[in-house]
């Protein structure tokens, strides 16, 4: 699954979601069902408090080489150095944020947060492993 058997060179197009972080099972890292209290791995029956759940980076890309357009996602701390935080770190931050300015909301967090990666990202030429 880590396995990179090609090296890609290609700019970044767009961003395909805005969702950046999600609860992540440590053993599979599956995304989890959470409810107000608990979290459920559906792939490997993993289950735990809410509050523990560990979250993982997926940014989901449409990028361009010289030839052709592609739909790809990176995963995982890889992303840590470009977000400057680990997606843990940062989801528990959107989530302070959003406590402590009163917002009900969270949209225009999350759009801040969106224009900073779109910024980041796109346009940019970067080497992905596929």
């Amino acid at each position: 699954m880590n396995s990179v058997q090609g090296l890609l060179a290609a700019s970044v197009i767009s961003i395909q979601n805005s969702c950046f972080t999600y609860p992540a099972c440590q053993n599979c890292l599956s995304r989890l069902i959470l409810d107000s209290r608990r979290f459920h791995c559906l792939k490997c029956g993993c289950t735990g408090e809410a509050k523990d759940a560990s979250y993982r980076y997926r940014l989901s890309l449409k990028i361009a080489d010289t030839n052709d357009l592609f739909d790809i996602t990176v995963f995982g701390s890889c992303l840590d150095p470009f977000f400057g935080i680990t997606a843990e770190n940062l989801q528990r931050y959107m989530q302070d944020f959003n406590q402590l300015s009163g917002e009900t909301n969270t949209e225009s967090s999350t759009r801040a947060l969106v224009h900073a990666v779109e910024t980041c990202f796109i346009g940019k030429r970067f080497i992905f492993g596929v």
